[in-house]
């Protein structure tokens, strides 16, 4: 039992630090290449680990500054409605 525990504590820190190299604000997008719609939903569903990271470092957003305009900001706010409003899909409906 113990064993399954540290198994999945490391699974769950690998993957965080997996996550943690696509963030936004971290100066991989330029002017020539800006970043779109599909790193807007990236960007939207890693925005509450996001939010922890720039806590401590001040270069790193939550919002990508750098980015295609509408497409980026449909595809991130696509992916926090859905990512986090989905949630509530998943909760135990009560009887009354």
């Amino acid at each position: 039992m113990k064993v399954k525990k540290v198994i999945l504590m490391v699974l769950i820190l690998t993957f965080l630090m997996l996550l943690t190299g696509c963030v936004p604000g971290d100066g991989s997008y330029t002017t020539e290449e800006p970043a779109g719609f599909f790193w807007g939903i990236w960007h939207g569903w890693i925005a509450p680990i996001s939010l922890i990271i720039g806590l401590f470092n001040e270069g790193i957003r939550i919002y990508e500054p750098i980015n295609t305009g509408l497409a980026y900001d449909f595809g991130f706010y696509l992916a926090v409605i859905g990512g986090f409003g989905g949630i509530s899909f998943t909760r135990k409906q009560y009887r009354q």
